[in-house]
């Protein structure tokens, strides 16, 4: 109970994101932005949100997560606010760079405090990624509704409320260990990270366990379209895929375990890469659902994966880095997914896309299976057998 505000502050947050999903794109084409202008809005950003996200991880170690949490908070807050009055290109793209800040700090704060609660580490990161995927299909929905009966200014002024109330419960929320006084720069760690095999190893597995989520903002419904399913029922199976990270969170983290010998990553890859390449030969919807639903739960169990063995193998000072830095999986798959998958949709046609990346995915998982070794061998880890979390 003593760490509830910190698990509410998280729900709300993630509330807040899903409903940015919806509005920020809405917001922008009704004020006739043309497409190069919001792919610029939505794509420089992430170029962006790389350094951001380093450097938030780097002052988390330094300063506690917890204080960069409510910085995020902040940011969400203000970007709400600025952009429910933005008017034109630039004031919509200051707004999301403040969105950006939001999420490139908030994630390696964010795990990085909840791999210092007590208790079983596992349960306590599952039950974070499990809260976090609900409140972001609760946002997303909830979204089209306030849109829709209140129009976009009220929209973006809810984002910004629940930005405010996420930080309020930040403030709420016990702080962690004191901190040392740093014996070393700020970034200092992230060159002794840089040597080490596991933070590659890592950044693998993030940018296979990503590609579910960035395929749902992009080529899903497209697919989707492509079968006939309309905006309704296209809405319901891809929210599948988030209900599966939560089964993933709640009922399987137990069983993720780390070290050399842990198949958890490979099954975990193999259910995401069979899923995307088994969609577009099964288009009837109970199909489909199955599908998204077990894609849901490979990228669930791949980065509940990526987040514990970074936990286990790095110290608490420098656990944010660490986490920051293999983030870089995540911002990569968001930069490049939508380019690869793009590229293939118009050469080849949607379906033999995903075919093609249902593919490149068993490539991940051939790399992941082969280099587990390679990867422990300057870890603890490496002289014992897999621990069950």
């Amino acid at each position: 109970m003593a760490h509830l505000p910190f698990f509410a502050a998280s729900f709300v947050w993630n509330y807040g994101l899903g409903m940015t999903w919806l509005a920020v794109p809405l917001y922008a084409h009704s004020q006739g932005l043309s497409a190069a202008e919001i792919g610029v809005l939505f794509s420089v950003p992430v170029l962006a949100q790389i350094t951001i996200n380093l450097v938030g991880g780097a002052y988390a170690d330094r300063v506690g997560g917890r204080r960069v949490m409510i910085a995020s908070c902040l940011a969400m807050a203000l970007g709400g606010l600025e952009l429910s009055f933005a008017q034109g290109f630039w004031p919509l793209f200051w707004g999301q760079v403040l969105m950006v800040f939001t999420r490139a700090a908030f994630w390696p704060a964010n795990w990085a405090m909840a791999s210092e609660l007590p208790g079983d580490r596992g349960r306590n990161v599952g039950r974070l990624n499990a809260a976090s995927n609900l409140a972001q299909i609760l946002g997303n929905a909830s979204c089209g509704f306030v849109l829709a009966y209140s129009g976009f200014r009220a929209g973006l002024l809810s984002i910004a409320a629940l930005g405010a109330l996420a930080m309020l419960l930040g403030f709420a929320t016990p702080a962690g260990a004191a901190r040392k006084a740093p014996s070393r720069g700020m970034f200092a760690g992230y060159l002794v990270l840089a040597r080490r095999p596991i933070v590659y190893y890592g950044v693998l597995c993030a940018y296979l366990s990503a590609l579910p989520m960035t395929l749902s903002m992009t080529f899903f419904p497209l697919l989707l379209k492509e079968f006939g399913y309309g905006e309704a029922p296209s809405g319901i199976l891809i929210a599948l895929r988030a209900v599966g990270g939560i089964a993933a969170g709640l009922v399987l983290a137990r069983y993720v375990s780390t070290g050399p010998a842990s198949r958890s990553p490979i099954w975990a890859g193999v259910a995401v890469a069979a899923s995307l390449a088994l969609m577009p030969i099964l288009p009837h919807w109970s199909a489909l659902g199955a599908l998204m639903f077990l894609v849901g739960i490979g990228s669930g169990l791949q980065t509940l994966y990526v987040q514990i063995t970074m936990s286990e193998v790095t110290a608490t000072d420098m656990r944010g880095s660490a986490l920051a830095l293999v983030g870089l999986g995540w911002s990569l798959s968001h930069l490049t997914t939508p380019m690869i998958a793009g590229l293939l949709a118009e050469r080849f046609g949607t379906g033999w896309g995903f075919h093609a990346l249902g593919l490149l995915a068993f490539g991940f998982v051939g790399v992941i299976a082969g280099a587990r070794r390679w990867a422990f061998r300057d870890t603890a880890l490496a002289h014992r057998s897999p621990a069950r979390m």
